[in-house]
């Protein structure tokens, strides 16, 4: 179930990509029905739940080639439609930056109809700037461009601070709506982040 950034094969996009891979290969270790579906600021592709080992390739294939047409990250819209699609209550991991708006509401309606395991992908690059004077950056939801002064203590400083506060906003949230829930940095290993989480949780 995961979200895409809009620019292919960014560090965050394959990071995604090979985390909802794992996930699926767990499956057919386990045997168990998987299915995906991707989203950007809209719902790109849905493969329903489905058992047996040329079906769980055909997703981690998906995972790896799958390109958004939209841009943005619109968790609302997924997991309405998810909730929607999906009656038999089942674990769903929600792969995401979560850089996104108005998703509460439809998070605790998806928490209380399944159980929920927010992965929270994000690049360390993303949480603290280098000191290398004017940059040209763009923001992946909006695709907006803008010069940045990394040069700036106070640009870093904010830059850090807001990067820190919706990393406390999720943990707030995700407690709050009680879902079980990891940061996972795209230079982390992935097996040992889920094989932990699994442990904690009893997943």
């Amino acid at each position: 179930f995961p979200s895409h950034d809009n620019i292919p094969y960014s560090r965050l996009t394959v990071s995604m990509a090979e985390m909802a891979g794992v996930l699926a290969f767990s499956a057919i270790l386990n045997n168990d029905n998987a299915g995906i579906l991707f989203f950007s600021d809209k719902v790109e592709k849905y493969i329903p739940p489905k058992k047996g080992k040329p079906h769980i390739l055909r997703i981690i294939r998906e995972c790896l080639v799958t390109e958004p047409k939209g841009q943005g990250t619109n968790l609302n819209a997924a997991l309405e439609y998810f909730s929607n699609i999906q009656k038999k209550r089942c674990i769903m991991f929600l792969v995401s930056d979560f850089m996104a708006g108005n998703f509460e509401t439809a998070l605790r309606i998806a928490s209380r109809k399944h159980d929920v395991v927010a992965l929270n992908i994000f690049d360390p690059r993303e949480r603290e700037l280098p000191s290398i004077g004017l940059v040209q950056m763009q923001d992946t939801e909006t695709g907006e461009l803008k010069w940045i002064d990394t040069s700036s203590e106070k640009v870093r400083t904010q830059f850090a601070r807001t990067a820190l506060m919706h990393r406390h906003y999720l943990d707030d949230l995700f407690r709050k709506t009680g879902i079980d829930y990891t940061h996972v940095a795209t230079n982390d290993n992935y097996f040992l982040k889920l094989s932990h989480l699994c442990i904690v949780t009893g997943k």
